[in-house]
């Protein structure tokens, strides 16, 4: 009779290869155990604790500097858009001056008409624009918005320093001096 060996079973085969891994280890290792970390010293705590509170303290300060960056910024390029934007309508004045010029020496009823409304619109875009005209026109010289180009004797009942005549017309906007008012003032 043929004798048939015998297969070991499952649970044996599982068994033996522990037992081989066991014997694979050393003698004295155990599998590793984590161990709880010691508790850190008082100082120690104290220590983190002034670290953190000097990270949060810096991190408030390039939080608020970013922050202030940033408007600063944005106020910066809307004073350059305006800035822009009155450069653009300065370069109308003279233009406007010519417009006024061409009124005043016009004899034809119509082409008058035509002249103030081209004036009046230009007047509309310097309101829409919050530019204002200077017109010092027997106030006292201020050389703040005014600039003298000549300077005549007074005449009978007339102060000296007053601003005779106004050659040609200046602007302003927000109080900056977009052009200066060109006068004839009074010795």
């Amino acid at each position: 009779m043929e004798r048939k060996k015998k297969q070991p079973e499952e649970g044996t085969r599982q068994e033996e290869t522990q037992q081989s891994e066991e014997a694979q280890q050393p003698e004295g290792a155990q599998e590793p155990r984590e161990e709880p970390a010691p508790e850190p010293s008082p100082s120690e705590l104290d220590a983190a604790k002034a670290e953190a509170e000097d990270f949060k303290r810096k991190w408030y300060s390039v939080t608020a500097e970013y922050d202030n960056y940033r408007k600063r910024t944005a106020r910066e390029g809307a004073r350059r858009y305006e800035e822009g934007r009155a450069d653009v309508v300065a370069k109308l004045f003279p233009i406007a001056d010519n417009l006024e010029r061409a009124l005043a020496s016009c004899a034809d009823e119509a082409t008058k008409k035509g002249i103030s409304m081209v004036t009046a619109s230009f007047e509309n875009l310097l309101k829409e624009e919050k530019i204002e005209t200077i017109d010092p026109l027997g106030a006292e010289f201020d050389a703040e918005e005014c600039e003298a180009i000549m300077a005549v004797d007074p005449e009978e009942g007339e102060a000296s320093g007053t601003v005779k005549q106004v050659y040609r017309k200046g602007y302003k906007q927000n109080g900056k001096v977009l052009r200066y008012a060109q006068v004839v003032v009074i010795k």
